[in-house]
């Protein structure tokens, strides 16, 4: 059997509540689990002591017995010191997307092309007055 440390949703709609339980992996998310292990709720600040509750001796006894966590229960247990850090890697996640390129490209196509003056006429004004002057 291969057991799972991972989310059992529960709260109502647009309100999620999360337990963090061991459970069969062929179980639904929802569905049958073996231990509750604790709890998750995304809605409290993130430095609240009460966003993360975890009974740490259990989650340490199930992945000693082999029980794989998920992602997010491992990015848990790595906050709390009890999994080495993983080094992920996303390359995609900071390059920018299509339209930012072009932006830059237009950009760079603007500070390339020659900056050109327009020849220096006089003012009309002037012209009026020297005109003036000519005629007296």
């Amino acid at each position: 059997m291969s057991m799972k440390i991972r989310l059992a949703r529960g709260g109502s709609k647009k309100r999620p509540f999360y337990r963090i339980v061991a459970a069969d992996s062929r179980m639904p998310r929802d569905g049958r689990y073996i231990e509750r292990l604790g709890t998750y709720n995304p809605l409290l600040a993130k430095d609240s002591e009460e966003r993360v509750k975890m009974d740490v001796d259990r989650i340490k006894h199930w992945l000693s017995e082999g029980a794989q966590p998920t992602d997010r229960i491992s990015r848990f247990l790595e906050a709390a010191g009890i999994l080495e850090k993983k080094t992920r890697s996303n390359p995609k996640k900071g390059t920018p997307g299509d339209k930012a390129v072009a932006r830059a490209e237009e950009k760079a196509e603007k500070a390339a092309a020659p900056v050109e003056e327009a020849p220096v006429e006089e003012a009309p004004a002037e012209e009026a007055a020297v005109e003036e002057k000519a005629a007296e």
